[in-house]
């Protein structure tokens, strides 16, 4: 069932984070709802710009409703990642999607807020949700590359007089996180501080966090055995999803994590049957694995188990 971003939100809201999942195919997709539904959490399916060029975005959003009445028990919000002005009123005006992100966040700030806003304005009318970002994260993801030493830490003051301005519905915030695989070279932590001040200044306001993959070293240490070469990175301690959680942050993104467990899969796989061809016999692998991936996510966010819950929030 497909609900407003908003909705989870207000459920989620000092509880849990629901955790928000980019999807590109199929076998992502199957993984995703069966990881929620063994798991019993509700979710929010990400489409990237990246993700809509694939294949084609009507592709994605045939699959995205056909898992709908594959797995009827699953609640979950259908957002755009990272989106333009452009392929956000694409989206807006589509009328499937939940939410959009509008990611002006490279412009100055005053640039950030008129285009923010003109999107926030014309989501609005068609009852859709607005994530905006300020701040910069680090990292490298599809459309977004920043250098560790351009990232910037969000500023709790500006994050109010940014929402006052805009009306967006939710903050990405740059709290310590960063984008893609290559994250940390040490022991890094989240930048509770900053939370707290946000937390402070816009009590009951959802706060979303992104480049949050935790780079599990034993899927990197698989790929290599395997024959890849990935290089050496840490990611964000999954211990501090759920004190981030009850500090206002609602939504998670994970992205990379999944793309890691589908590289081990396939990796492996080919490595241990040289003379296979058949792709879908690794794909159903990965989408069993994907799905006890989601599960074990989904219980460090704190949202397992809250379906019910939901459900009867929801008058369902």
């Amino acid at each position: 069932m497909i609900v407003t971003t908003a909705q989870l939100f207000k459920h989620a809201y000092g509880k849990y984070a629901v955790g928000a999942y980019n999807i590109n195919n199929a076998e992502q997709a199957m993984g995703l709802f069966r990881g929620c539904i063994q798991s019993q959490a509700p979710f929010i399916i990400q489409i990237s710009k990246g993700a809509r060029k694939y294949t084609d975005k009507k592709v994605l959003e045939a699959i995205i409703r056909a898992c709908d009445e594959i797995f009827p028990d699953s609640i979950f919000a259908v957002h755009l990642d990272h989106g333009d002005e452009e392929t956000c009123y694409d989206c807006i005006n589509s009328g499937f999607y939940s939410s959009v992100m509008i990611d002006a966040s490279h412009e100055p700030y005053d640039k950030n807020v008129e285009i923010s806003k003109r999107v926030v304005e014309a989501a609005h009318k068609k009852g859709i949700s607005v994530e905006a970002e300020l701040g910069t994260l680090g990292g490298v993801e599809e459309d977004v590359k920043v250098e560790d030493g351009h990232a910037t830490l969000t500023n709790p003051a500006e994050a109010q007089d940014f929402v006052k301005k805009t009306g967006a519905d939710c903050l990405a915030c740059a709290i310590g996180t960063s984008h893609g695989a290559y994250k940390f070279k040490g022991k890094q932590s989240l930048h509770f501080d900053v939370l707290k001040k946000i937390q402070a200044i816009m009590p009951g306001y959802p706060l979303v966090m992104h480049g949050s993959s935790s780079v599990p070293q034993d899927e990197v240490k698989r790929i290599n055995a395997a024959g890849g070469q990935l290089g050496a990175a840490v990611g964000v301690d999954v211990n501090e999803y759920l004190p981030a959680a009850k500090l206002g942050v609602t939504k998670i993104n994970i992205d990379t994590d999944g793309r890691l467990v589908w590289t081990r899969v396939h990796r492996e796989f080919f490595r241990d049957k040289p003379a296979d061809f058949d792709f879908r016999a690794p794909g159903k692998i990965y989408m069993q694995e994907y799905a006890n991936f989601i599960a074990s996510r989904n219980k460090l966010l704190g949202s397992e188990n809250q379906l019910a819950d939901l459900r009867k929030s929801l008058g369902k």
